[in-house]
């Protein structure tokens, strides 16, 4: 047979070619077997297992069974006859009674109902032929709904009521008409074609407000965008026809379709308060899909909706790129873990049938868009969107689901795109025929109003005056906004932080405050983190060796790495700040260095994290494994981290390398965020990164790519101490701006990468710099080079300058604040030694770490007086050698280089 869905790929698609085949295509799943097994029967008894069973279950006349399968096929393949699309006009031919192996006659048999149908109503048996009727009613109109692979009979029980019962189953176009009228020329990826969207987001939002929600966060793509701020968000109108005159006020903007919201009001079918709020979000589509779940995740954490009965989240989605962008994939899988569940989201397709200009038939292998959400088991209900009363109803039937269950639903809209991509777009080229019958459509306000008059519900005068009542208010707005002399960016955030900032959005402090931490708390913190706090709790003997070696530090006054981490992370939840760290192995670190969750021995799942014991009113801490995702899990923390300041939000990649895959995120979300749209947001990523002769995927966590992405001027040194002070420090430590850190590896265990509690104790601060402190501060006259370098490379460098007993003659200076660049410390040092040539040394390739983002700065500093040398290692395309004896005779002969003081190696 032939289906006709809204979804379904044009011809000789891998649609199609999967119906043709239904019986050997579809998956054995727990809700489907019996019909496959009987399915290949038919085909061929052969195909078919014997079985010890009593003969009547497998006779081919047995009426029950038969009937039966009517009903499960019916269910099961209902949703690819269903009249889903706008652009189908008659549902799909429906196999005869003889496929089923049934007579004619046999249609107007009397057959007692299952009790897992609700088709009867009161009654308990019907003609076959009524129950076909019914579930053809049910499953094969204007909505198609897919559930039989869900593997709990509850909640497939709760769907079927929802569709099989008896009985069961405005002014968005306007302002998109208003739209057209005064900014023809302007791109605004109307909504033209999906109007039903509207009526749909207002009723899951009524919905949910209902049960007791009153915070949903929201991401959609451009498509609409504009429609929903208006008459689902409720912005003021006269700000969104702003964005049409282009009067920004400050940073760099971005187009009106990409812009957030976040607004209070009041919702008037229930009477209550609620919070929408609308992600600001790129052109990359579904890139945002995890930030909304992160903020949704921290919501809930922050006001103790530990069900998500009171903040949920809302996706929208085009039907190509729900099918196409893997980050939908790991979003959905981040949905059922225990750090990362948002108690259950629901989706809305806007299902347009094509993608920019793309067929289906070559945008997915699937049948439907929507096929990825069965992965966790989401049902999906397919509606025409031409059917404004079919998708309200299934709008309801998805937001009670979402608060029954706490689980994914998807709402798959199928519609049509009245104008092509954008509105400067010509679609006729690409899809002739398609366009053809787009055109001949009636709007959807049309189609129902026309309805209603005919059903005297409205008149046509009621009608005329409710439109001029809209178009009044869209003129009285565009007079307004006439008058609006600037944009004003705060009208547009969409994740606020009340009393953070000032009026200007400045932060509130011009200080550096002293971070450090008194001694008894040193201590404390620290047998916290060499202990376990039950006593009875039996750790990993391994373990009990990390732990007495943290002891022996506390007692001697120092820490490393790890240790230092424990303070941070447990000064900071004393004072109660919430701390969030995850990543995959974060719990125990990459390089079993960390140990926060320890495990016992001899109780399966039975885990003990000390930091959460470290005061009786702390605030909790949060360490989780991450799934194998950087894209999804980067995302997710970023969301997590915009919904409040006064927290520390951690990302860790497994290797700083891995970063990369997450790239969408640092490049259209971390760095330009609070540029294009005043996002404020303090997430801290944590890369770790050395060359230690480990190849070119675990080596580098390209250091050059964030420098490229800071907005510092190499060119200009800030004229005065207050403006140094603005963009070197307070930025950080109001933690206003996202912070990258590049973490060791090797360092971890290193014997000498160790800091005193003296370097923590009140009255210290974050050392931009760390000046030279040995030998050449004695005599700085004698010193013929400053070497300036960061990270691991110091150590190297530090032990070749005493193997050739030139401490005297060489000072390293340590830069450990990139970006914003010190220029004034630096300016500091190279006076300090005013007879030394300058030098940058990385142990990085030349084409790629600090060298390119370093060497101007250190020329502005010193007013270009002195060249800057270079040493390091040659240009390369891959971050390092996996050769072992081929990055030692590199790191040899950059440390040559760096101390051949006669020579004048290096580029000027």
């Amino acid at each position: 047979f032939t289906a006709r869905c809204a979804s379904q790929p044009v011809q000789g698609g891998p649609g199609e070619r999967a119906l043709r085949t239904f019986p050997s295509a579809r998956r054995l799943e727990a809700s489907n077997y019996v019909e496959e097994m009987y399915f290949a029967w038919l085909e061929n008894p052969g195909n078919v297992h014997k079985a010890s069973a009593r003969a009547s279950l497998f006779e081919k006349r047995n009426m029950t069974i038969l009937t039966w399968l009517v009903s499960v096929i019916l269910i099961s393949v209902g949703v690819y006859e269903a009249v889903s699309s706008p652009l189908s006009k008659q549902p799909g031919a429906l196999l005869p009674p003889g496929f089923y192996g049934l007579l004619e006659s046999d249609l107007d048999k009397v057959f007692r109902l299952p009790t897992t149908t609700f088709i009867g109503g009161d009654e308990s048996a019907l003609p076959l032929r009524e129950i076909i009727h019914r579930l053809e009613m049910a499953y094969c109109q204007q909505i198609g709904v897919e559930f039989m692979f869900i593997n709990n009979m509850e909640q497939c029980q709760w769907i079927r009521e929802r569709f099989e019962r008896p009985g069961a189953p405005r002014f968005a176009p306007r302002f998109e008409e208003f739209l057209q009228r005064k900014w023809s020329s302007e791109k605004r990826f109307g909504l033209e074609g999906c109007e039903a969207l509207i009526p749909a987001l207002k009723t899951l939002i009524d919905v949910s407000s209902g049960r007791g929600v009153d915070s949903v966060i929201m991401g959609m793509p451009h498509r609409g965008r504009l429609n929903v701020l208006a008459n689902v968000i409720r912005t003021e109108l006269d700000q969104i026809f702003c964005q049409f005159d282009s009067k920004l006020e400050a940073g760099s903007g971005d187009v009106k379709y990409h812009l957030g919201m976040y607004h209070r009001r009041m919702n008037r079918v229930t009477d209550r308060e609620i919070t929408l709020s609308l992600m600001a979000n790129p052109s990359h589509l579904e890139a945002v899909d995890p930030v909304v779940q992160g903020k949704t995740k921290a919501e809930q954490f922050y006001c103790g909706d530990t069900e998500g009965k009171r903040v949920m989240s809302i996706l929208l989605h085009g039907d190509a790129a729900f099918a196409g962008q893997g980050v939908v994939y790991e979003t959905f899988h981040l949905s059922d873990l225990p750090s990362y569940t948002t108690h259950g989201t629901i989706h809305v397709v806007v299902n347009n049938q094509i993608g920019f200009t793309t067929d289906p038939r070559m945008a997915r292998s699937s049948a439907y868009p929507t096929d990825v959400a069965r992965v966790v088991n989401a049902p999906i209900f397919h509606v025409n969107a031409d059917d404004p009363e079919a998708v309200v109803y299934v709008c309801k039937v998805a937001a009670d689901w979402r608060n029954t269950f706490h689980k994914d639903v998807v709402v798959d809209l199928v519609c049509y795109r009245r104008n092509g991509h954008n509105e400067m777009d010509e679609p006729m080229f690409t899809q002739p025929l398609m366009y053809k019958k787009i055109k001949q459509q009636k709007g959807v306000l049309q189609k129902y109003a026309t309805a209603l008059i005919s059903e005297g519900v409205v008149t046509s005068q009621e009608y005329e005056e409710m439109v001029a009542e809209y178009d009044k208010v869209c003129e009285d707005a565009y007079t307004r906004s006439k008058d609006e002399k600037i944009l004003h960016v705060n009208h547009w955030l969409d994740s606020p932080w009340p009393g953070f900032f000032t009026f200007d959005g400045q932060p509130k402090s011009m200080s550096v405050p002293s971070t450090g931490i008194s001694e008894e708390d040193l201590s404390h913190i620290g047998n916290i983190a060499s202990s376990v706090p039950d006593k009875d709790f039996t750790i990993h003997g391994g373990l009990s060796r990390i732990l007495k070696a943290r002891a022996a530090m506390v007692e001697q006054r120092v820490c490393d790495w790890a240790l230092a981490e424990y303070m941070a992370f447990g000064s900071l939840l004393k004072e109660g700040v919430h701390v969030r760290l995850s990543g995959q192995d974060a719990e125990r670190g990459t390089f079993s260095h960390r140990h926060h969750v320890l495990h016992h021995q001899n109780v399966d799942k039975s885990i003990c994290i000390p930091m959460n014991h470290i005061a009786k009113d702390q605030a909790p801490y949060t360490v989780c494994n991450s799934s194998l995702s950087e894209y999804g899990v980067l995302g997710f923390e970023l969301g997590f981290a915009m919904a409040s300041p006064n927290a520390l939000v951690l990302w860790e990649a497994q290797f700083g390398d891995f970063h990369n895959t997450a790239q969408c995120i640092i490049d259209q979300f971390i760095c330009p965020g609070q540029a294009k749209w005043a996002r404020q947001n303090g997430i801290v990523l944590l890369l770790p990164h050395g060359m230690e002769g480990m190849g070119p995927e675990h080596s580098s966590a390209r250091p050059e790519r964030f420098l490229q992405m800071c907005n510092d001027d190499q060119d200009v040194f800030p004229d005065f101490a207050v403006r140094q002070l603005y963009d070197c420090n307070w930025i950080v430590v109001n933690c206003s701006t996202p912070l990258i850190v590049f973490t060791p590896k090797s360092l971890l265990r290193h014997p000498e990468a160790k800091s005193s509690f003296d370097q923590m104790l009140p009255g210290t601060e974050f050392k931009r710099i760390i000046s030279e402190e040995g030998p050449p501060l004695a005599s700085p006259d004698r010193v013929r080079r400053i070497i300036f370098c960061t990270g691991k490379v110091y150590y190297e460098l530090a032990r070749e300058r005493k193997h050739r007993g030139m401490e005297e003659q060489v000072a390293i200076v340590r830069v450990e604040q990139l970006s914003p660049f010190p220029f004034d410390l630096v300016k500091e040092e190279v006076e300090r030694f005013h007879h030394a040539d300058l030098m940058w040394c990385q142990e990085e390739h030349k084409n790629q770490g600090y060298h390119d983002y370093i060497k101007p700065r250190i020329r502005t500093a010193v007013a270009r007086t002195r060249p800057v040398l270079y040493a390091g290692r040659g240009p390369a395309a891959a971050p390092a050698t996996g050769n072992k004896q081929t990055h030692l005779a590199e790191l040899q002969r950059f440390l040559d280089t760096a101390f051949d003081l006669p020579g004048t190696s290096g580029e000027q």
